[in-house]
């Protein structure tokens, strides 16, 4: 049986939405391809910079 190691949230790894300016952590659903994730929400992702980053 294989062990997951599991971290809490302060350690998960962060970035600055592209759109808004604001930091978001990662979450499970992005593991395959959190190298390419840029917007913290689909809001963002559909405006993709329409707003000046904070």
């Amino acid at each position: 049986m294989k062990q997951v190691k599991r971290m809490k949230k302060g350690e998960l790894p962060q970035k600055v939405c592209a759109c808004c300016g604001r930091p978001f952590a990662w979450r499970r659903k992005w593991a395959r391809d959190w190298d390419e994730v840029r917007y913290c929400s689909e809001r963002c992702r559909r405006d993709k910079g329409g707003r000046a980053p904070r």
